[in-house]
């Protein structure tokens, strides 16, 4: 499970230091795509194959279905760290994600999230009172 908050910096090359505690999942192959919030998803490549599976699961019927699963797919890249820890994130990803050297990394449970850093601020202060009146009929059972 990916959970916290690291704030490492790209460097010249595009390419990120993944959180110590994230490693072991995602040491063997991971997936980066494009998320919902102009964010990075990152996927261990493990969990992505599952995540495609419930994708195939919806009926090529759905326009949107067929919208989101171009989206989601057309973006991804499976990329493998580099022995000090390091993952290259493509130039199409950094741009629609927004990134320059400031980023921020954040567990999402089953994935982790990167993320412009002044973007993360924003969404997390815009976030945070709703968060904070959040019903129990949004996550059952949770409360």
């Amino acid at each position: 499970m990916f959970l916290g908050t690291y704030t490492p910096r790209l460097d010249e090359k595009g390419r990120l230091i993944l959180p110590a505690k994230y490693r072991d999942e995602l040491g063997n192959g991971l997936v980066l795509t494009r998320g919902q919030e102009r964010c990075i998803y990152v996927f261990s490549a493990r969990e992505f194959e599952r995540v495609h599976e419930q994708m195939q699961a919806a009926p090529l019927s759905s326009r949107q279905a067929r919208d989101y699963i171009r989206v989601f797919l057309s973006g991804a890249s499976d990329e493998m760290p580099d022995k000090q820890g390091r993952v290259t994130i493509p130039p199409p990803l950094r741009q629609y994600a927004g990134l320059d050297r400031e980023v921020t990394v954040i567990g999402a449970g089953n994935r982790a999230e990167i993320w412009d850093s002044t973007s993360w601020n924003s969404y997390l202060e815009e976030k945070e009172q709703s968060f904070s009146e959040t019903d129990e009929e949004i996550i059952p059972g949770l409360f």
